[in-house]
This record gives structure tokens, C-alpha cells and sequence, in this order.
């Protein structure tokens, strides 16, 4: 029997508290993760200070952080991996709402020579290397995929650091992503059948299960994209973005479930979305889009040994100077078929180099079957992200003398 106010209150405080798990929560996991956003703050300053992206500095904060940096993170991984993958949902979420359904297909239409071009192009270095290095056809394979698929999540943040956004040759560059993590939808259930010894029938099913699942959703967006966005618009602020993130993740999942890309997911919901509901939903989910991309990008850095680097750089120096110029070209024929002056080819083509997430899931698919494929999959993404993020920023001043040469003779 309590005689007074003040105890009751300190108890029930106390008891919300442990019912919480506030007081069971390990000190050190906070004090790292303080650490790490106060360090990736610093980066960012550093970044805008010196005028380049933020996303390849990101990387080497993670690199320092990671096992054989100068310091290790580890009570804290758990957590920084589920914001890794929070952040590329987020990253192709703001990404698909700036373009509609209608835009989206007609796109993908026009650009499927050129999804046809990237196949060739960057597949190709990666497959015959791996057979040069004496991996066996089926590593040699992942080898392959890890060169083709650019990172949706950095090119994503990339384009919006530059506000390039509204350029007209990022709608060819969102339609190569999106035809690349399409591919995944065939290639990963493949892939992984061949790997862990699937029958051909289980492999056919996954594969046609996620083509289906990606034809529903693409099929639902486009004829009720606008039903869908009136019924999300709230005028509480607080409801509006606990809607976009739950109904966001919850699509992302089921996608990964299916086998296919959770970025993919993301991305159909934002271009499932259309009218007032799109400016709302920018300014709500863009600081923490800034969050969790960052921490992606830690994340990303963390799991790489430096130590296994050094003996495979020369090899991913070789592969990633081969296909940097062959994602130059493809996003170069890319934008020329889709009328686009020179400039905007060069940055399309830019774009492209960035390599990321994606390339690593397949290269963990054949670690235990290849241990050195691991280190060279991330020397190489490592390289090309710091590669792509800066010919991206300065592509349009490496274009600038050919204009003007012009209007000197002319």
C-alpha cells in the first residue's frame, strides 16, 4: 500500500524500464554505436569539406572499424547489419518515387538493348578472369555476376548527393539497375540450385515463382498505384511515415523471402506511389535514408579482412580497370539510344562503375568453395566505389573542354 505519489511513480518508472529492456541493454553496444554515428558525423563534414561524396569515406570508416583495422567493432555488428539493410530499402525507396509506374515500364522498354549490352559487357570479364585464376565454371560463374550488377544503393545515393535526380540520363541509369536486379531473379535461384545441389524441378519452381511475384507486384502498382497511395496519405505526419517504413519493409521482406531482391521490393513500392503522398514522403524518410545509408556503408567496410586484401589486389585492380570502361560503354549506348547528348552519356556511363551489395551476396556464395573469391570480390567493389563515386562527381567537367572545342570551331 503505497501513502504516496512520488515512490509509486519511481516504482512504475522502474518497472517500465526493465519491462523495456532499457536496463538490460549491454553499456558497451551503446557506447560503440555512439561512437561509430559521431565518427560517420566527422566523415561527413570531411566529405563536404573537400567536395567529394561521403559514400567511399563511409567505406574506409567501416575498413578502420573491421577486423585488421585499427579498431574492431563487434557487439554492436547484430544491429549495424539490420540499419545495412534498412538503409539500401531506404535508398531504392526514395528512388522510386521519382518516377511512376507508366515511366518505369516505358524505360525498361527502351532500354532493354542496353540491358542486353551490360550482360555481355561486364559478365563476361568477370567469368573468363575466374577461369584465368583457375576457379572452377561455377565460381567462375558468381565471378561473372559480381562484375555485372552495379550497386543500386550507392549509384541510388549518389545520384540524390549530386541532385542529379531530375537529369535525364538517370532514368536510362534506374532502368539498367532495375533490369540488373531483375536478372538476380533468374540468376541467384540458379545459381545457388547449382551450388547446393538442387534438382533442376526445385530450380525451375524458385525461378518461376519470382518471375510471377515480380509481374503481381509490378501488375498491382500499375493499375493501382493511385488507390494505394490515396488510402496511405495521412494527415498525421507520425502515421504517414509509420506507414511508408512498415509497409515498405514489410514488401522488401516478403521479396527477399521469395528470392528476390529486397531492393527490388523497395523500389516498386516508391514507384507504386504517386501524387500528393510522394512530397510528403520525401521530406519524412530522407534524414533517415541519410542515416541507415551511412550505416550500410560501415556495415559494408566491417566485413572485410584487410589482411586477405593484398594477395588478390592486383587481380581486382586488373578486373575493376576492365570493367569500369565496359560500364562506361554501357551506360554510353544506353543514353545514345535514348537520344541523350554526350555529357549526359558520360554520366551515365559513371554512374554505372559503382559496385557494392549485390556483389557481395553472390561472392558469399561461393566462399566455401572458393576462399579467395571473398577477398577479391571486396577489393574490387572497394576500388570501384571509390572509382565510380568520383568519375561520377567530375564527369561533367571531363566533358566540358570537348564543348567547348566545338564552339571554337564552329
Amino acid at each position: 500500500m503505497h501513502t504516496g505519489g512520488e515512490p509509486l511513480v519511481m516504482e512504475l518508472g522502474a518497472g517500465v524500464l526493465g519491462f523495456a529492456g532499457i536496463g538490460s541493454v549491454d553499456s558497451l553496444l551503446v557506447i560503440e554505436l555512439g561512437a561509430v554515428v559521431l565518427i560517420l558525423a566527422v566523415v561527413a563534414r570531411l566529405a563536404r569539406r573537400i567536395g567529394l561524396p561521403a559514400l567511399p569515406l563511409y567505406l574506409l570508416a567501416g575498413l578502420a572499424l573491421g577486423e585488421g583495422g585499427l579498431f574492431e567493432v563487434s557487439a554492436s555488428e547484430d544491429f549495424i547489419e539490420v540499419g545495412a539493410e534498412i538503409g539500401v530499402i531506404l535508398m531504392l525507396l526514395m528512388l522510386g518515387l521519382e518516377f511512376s509506374t507508366h515511366e518505369l515500364i516505358a524505360n525498361v522498354r527502351r532500354t532493354t538493348l542496353g540491358g542486353f549490352v551490360d550482360l555481355v559487357l561486364n559478365f563476361t570479364p568477370g567469368f573468363v578472369a575466374g577461369l584465368i585464376l583457375g576457379f572452377d565454371p561455377v565460381v567462375a560463374v558468381l565471378l561473372g555476376g559480381v562484375t555485372y550488377i552495379s550497386s543500386s544503393g550507392i549509384v541510388a545515393k549518389l545520384v540524390s548527393d549530386l541532385d542529379r535526380i531530375g537529369n535525364h540520363e538517370t532514368s536510362v541509369i534506374l532502368s539498367i539497375l532495375v533490369i540488373e536486379d531483375l536478372a538476380m531473379v533468374l540468376y541467384l535461384p540458379i545459381v545457388s540450385g547449382v551450388l547446393f545441389g538442387g534438382s533442376a524441378l526445385d530450380t525451375t519452381i524458385t525461378v518461376a515463382i519470382s518471375l510471377l511475384a515480380v509481374l503481381a507486384v509490378l501488375t498491382f502498382a500499375y493499375f493501382f498505384g493511385e488507390r494505394l497511395s490515396a488510402f496511405a496519405l495521412s494527415q498525421s505526419s507520425e502515421a504517414l511515415l509509420l506507414t511508408l517504413l512498415g509497409g515498405t519493409l514489410l514488401v522488401a521482406g516478403i521479396a527477399g523471402r521469395l528470392n528476390l531482391s529486397t531492393a527490388v521490393g523497395a523500389f516498386v513500392v516508391g514507384v507504386a506511389l504517386s501524387g500528393d503522398i510522394v512530397s510528403h514522403a520525401r521530406g519524412l524518410l530522407l534524414p533517415l535514408r541519410n542515416l541507415f545509408a551511412a550505416v550500410f556503408f560501415v556495415f559494408f567496410g566491417l566485413q572485410v579482412d584487410l589482411g586477405s586484401i593484398p594477395g588478390v589486389a592486383v587481380a581486382a585492380a586488373v578486373i575493376a580497370a576492365i570493367t569500369a570502361v565496359t560500364k562506361i560503354a554501357t551506360g554510353w549506348i544506353a543514353a545514345a539510344r535514348a537520344g541523350i547528348g554526350k555529357p549526359g552519356r558520360a554520366r551515365a556511363g559513371a554512374a554505372l562503375i559503382a559496385h557494392g551489395e549485390f556483389s557481395i551476396v553472390i561472392a558469399e556464395l561461393g566462399i566455401a568453395r572458393e576462399s579467395d573469391l571473398g577477398a577479391l570480390a571486396a577489393a574490387y567493389v572497394i576500388i570501384l566505389t571509390f572509382v565510380g563515386a568520383v568519375l561520377y562527381q567530375f564527369s561533367d567537367s571531363i566533358t566540358v573542354p570537348t564543348r567547348r572545342r566545338r564552339l571554337t570551331r564552329s
